[in-house]
C-alpha cells in the first residue's frame, strides 16, 4: 500500500516521508523525488499540518508510532484496516495510557468507500479520502 501511495502523491501536492524501522522491507520501495524515508516517527517532523496514514494494522510498534502521531497535534491520523472489526490499535494505545478522547481521533476505516481492492485502489481511495477532509468534505466515508 505504502508504494502505491508514494507513486500517487507528487501529482496530488503531498509530500511524503516513509517511516520504517526496518530497513529489511524497503527492497524495491520507490521513492518519489523530494520524499524522504526515516526510520522512526520522531525524524518526520510532525507538526499541525501533518496527515499520518498507516498501512499496516498488524505491526508491533503500531501503539508507540499512533501515540506519538496524536502527542504531536498532527491534523489527521488514520489506519488502514476492515471496517466491520475493532482495530488491534485500540488495545495497544489503552495499554499505553492513551485516552478515549485521543483513541477517537484515530480514523478507521480511512478513504472514500469505493470498493476499493488493488494497492492501487486503496492508494487513490485513501489519498481521495484526505484531500476530502483537508478540504473540510464529508468525502464518502460512510461504510455501512
Amino acid at each position: 500500500m505504502a508504494e502505491a501511495i508514494l507513486r500517487l502523491t507528487p501529482e496530488l501536492g503531498f509530500q511524503t516521508v516513509l517511516v520504517e524501522p526496518d530497513a529489511t522491507r524497503l527492497s524495491g520501495t520507490p521513492r518519489p523525488r523530494g520524499d524522504r524515508l526515516v526510520h522512526d516517527l520522531a525524524a518526520a517532523n510532525l507538526d499541525g499540518n501533518t496527515d499520518v496514514v498507516l498501512t499496516d494494522h498488524d505491526r508491533a510498534e503500531i501503539g508507540v508510532v499512533l501515540k506519538e502521531a496524536l502527542a504531536a497535534e498532527t491534523r489527521y491520523v488514520g489506519i488502514m484496516g476492515n471496517p466491520k472489526k475493532q482495530g488491534p490499535h485500540v488495545a495497544a494505545l489503552c495499554s499505553l495510557g492513551v485516552s478515549d478522547e485521543q483513541i477517537g481521533r484515530v480514523h478507521r476505516p480511512i478513504g472514500l468507500n469505493i470498493r476499493a481492492r488493488t494497492p492501487a485502489e486503496i492508494a487513490v481511495a485513501t489519498l481521495a479520502g484526505l484531500i476530502a477532509d483537508r478540504n473540510d468534505r464529508p468525502g464518502g466515508f460512510d461504510f455501512d
